[in-house]
């Protein structure tokens, strides 16, 4: 990380105070319109006010306390890296749940430097929860430490997964992962924010997840989380080109490798639909 930025320990209590700004936001939109009108990107990939009025809140304080680095944010800053610190930044992760009065949405920030995710927020602000990580200082919720689920058993456990809003355009849709992995859990849940599926898996509350199709600003601050919380982060295959490379699987180790036994991907270009970068 250049000179020019403090340790990531010392980073995270700004983190956390713009992240607490932008749930603010949301939750200002959901208050004045608890079911928010969307307008689609895509066919089933939304997006509403709160999202935007998030991201520019985030966008314009991270440019003012941390000048010089990059941001990459879901929907309107696109700013290559070139060599410097980039934010990756979720305005509001779980826009479908919001747009429905649904809780369960967050605010996700994180710094990646040329080591990886430095420092990680994901502040899910109807929840009144903010789980934050900073690399080599662990990961916590509302300030209390965080460890991942110990069991090794995945008959015992409760996975998270999700499903892309193109999912019937692209090679793999998760559906067949789906199938083959509720039969062998004790649990399966579907929650609509990568984000949070990542911090719940980081705090214990679920014993692991996957998901393939996702983009850096889903997965950059859930990761951390989980890495600093004791577990493992990977890609599908088991790699490591799980911040950039479209795939992750989080989870304590015992029940990672057996997450990766059932999903049997050797090539993660087949399941992105990519031919490599």
């Amino acid at each position: 990380m250049p000179d020019t930025l403090p340790p990531p320990e010392v980073l995270l209590p700004t983190v956390i105070e713009i992240a607490r700004a932008a749930g603010d936001v949301l939750l200002a939109h959901d208050s004045a319109h608890p079911h928010q009108a969307v307008r689609l990107k895509g066919r089933r990939d939304p997006v509403t006010d709160a999202d935007l009025a998030s991201e520019r809140l985030i966008v314009e304080r991270l440019r003012e306390a941390f000048p010089g680095t990059a941001i990459f944010a879901e929907e309107e800053t696109h700013e290559a890296a070139e060599g410097r610190p980039i934010w990756y930044i979720d305005p509001l992760d779980g826009t479908v749940n919001f747009s429905q009065g649904h809780p369960f949405f967050a605010v996700s920030i994180a710094l990646c430097d040329a080591q990886g995710p430095a420092v990680g927020v994901v502040h899910a602000p109807r929840l009144r929860e903010l789980f934050a990580a900073a690399r080599g200082a662990g990961a916590t919720l509302n300030g209390s430490p965080l460890h991942v689920s110990a069991k090794t058993d995945l008959i015992d456990t409760v996975l998270a997964t999700g499903f892309a809003y193109r999912r019937d355009e692209l090679p793999d849709s998760n559906v067949e992962h789906f199938a083959d992995m509720v039969m062998r859990v004790r649990g399966m849940r579907r929650c609509g924010s990568a984000a949070l599926d990542l911090a719940y898996t980081a705090a214990g509350r679920l014993d692991g997840y996957w998901e393939p199709h996702l983009n850096p600003f889903d997965v950059a601050a859930g990761g951390l989380l989980v890495a600093e919380a004791g577990g493992l982060v990977t890609d599908m295959a088991g790699g490591d080109d799980w911040l950039l490379g479209g795939t992750v699987v989080a989870a304590g180790a015992a029940i990672h490798r057996k997450i990766l036994e059932v999903l049997d991907i050797t090539d993660v270009a087949a399941v992105t639909g990519t031919a490599g970068r």
